[in-house]
């Protein structure tokens, strides 16, 4: 189940390239969540799902699905919108691992000297590979401060929400779960979306970047995600996930044209090292 979720997951920084360039990011994303949301009440009213039973339930639910629904991808597409690629993108993302580990240690975890060194590791191949895109990258993949600002909070949002669900979050099913979380996203993304002037244009690459986000991503991958969470198998999807940033650029090179230099490839193999060491560390503390 990891390796499937993690192949499904690794899509959807592809879709965000195909679906940006016809729509505002924060449009697409109340569309996509307005959509799931049906789509899990189709499923919900034909399997008879029971919805969490208590406020404190709903709540940490709610919270979850603003932080890996809403800030997460919010972040994730409005990079992509602003200009960053999806290879870029995923691989800023995919310190996840990295970050947690930081977080665990501010908490007074132990953390070995092994995975000290594959989080300098994963910031440096980080550092070499947006320094690249800062110094000139082609139209679609390119690094700023704006869209490195959304990547990193899709970066904090995605790594707060799954400590947060890991934590809080009583295992409850997955189909009402996921309904409770994209209807928290979708009150905080729609006003935002409202703002946004540029109009929704549904050419044939639109409406399969929505489709496959509905179907694959949000029903499929997000699915995926929460029980993989609350079965514990959390570590082994992340122990997966620094595959994902060297699969989305060698994709991304296919679709999009998007580069891979020999700066781009060392520092995205540099990355994927640290946090597999990061990730793949002995609990022996030094």
């Amino acid at each position: 189940m990891p390796a499937v979720f993690v192949l499904i997951w690794s899509t959807g920084f592809i879709v965000a390239r195909y679906g940006m360039p016809h729509a505002p990011p924060f449009s697409f994303l109340a569309i996509r969540y307005a959509l799931s949301i049906a789509c899990f009440g189709v499923w919900i009213a034909w399997a008879g799902v029971k919805f969490p039973t208590t406020r404190a339930q709903w709540l940490h639910l709610a919270v979850t699905g603003i932080l890996m629904h809403a800030g997460y991808l919010g972040g994730v597409w409005a990079a992509v919108k602003a200009g960053m690629g999806s290879g870029l993108s995923s691989l800023i993302v995919g310190l996840q691992p990295v970050l947690t580990a930081l977080w665990l240690a501010s908490t007074g975890a132990q953390v070995t000297r092994r995975q000290w060194i594959g989080l300098v590791l994963g910031f440096a191949g980080l550092v070499l590979v947006v320094s690249r895109k800062f110094a000139g990258g082609g139209p679609g993949d390119s690094a700023n401060w704006l869209n490195l600002g959304f990547a990193v909070l899709a970066l904090l949002s995605i790594t707060t929400g799954t400590l947060y669900q890991k934590r809080f979050v009583t295992p409850c099913d997955v189909r009402s779960a996921n309904a409770v979380q994209l209807l928290a996203a979708l009150v905080v993304t729609l006003p935002i979306a409202l703002l946004e002037a540029e109009p929704v244009d549904w050419q044939p690459e639109m409406v399969g970047a929505m489709a496959w986000s509905v179907l694959g991503l949000t029903l499929g991958g997000s699915s995926l995600l929460y029980m993989l969470i609350q079965r514990g198998a959390a570590a082994s999807v992340t122990s997966l996930m620094y595959l994902v940033p060297p699969c989305t650029a060698l994709i991304a090179w296919v679709l999009f044209a998007e580069p891979i230099t020999a700066a781009t490839l060392g520092g995205t193999l540099l990355t994927a090292l640290g946090v597999g060491m990061v990730v793949r560390s002995p609990a022996r503390a030094v």
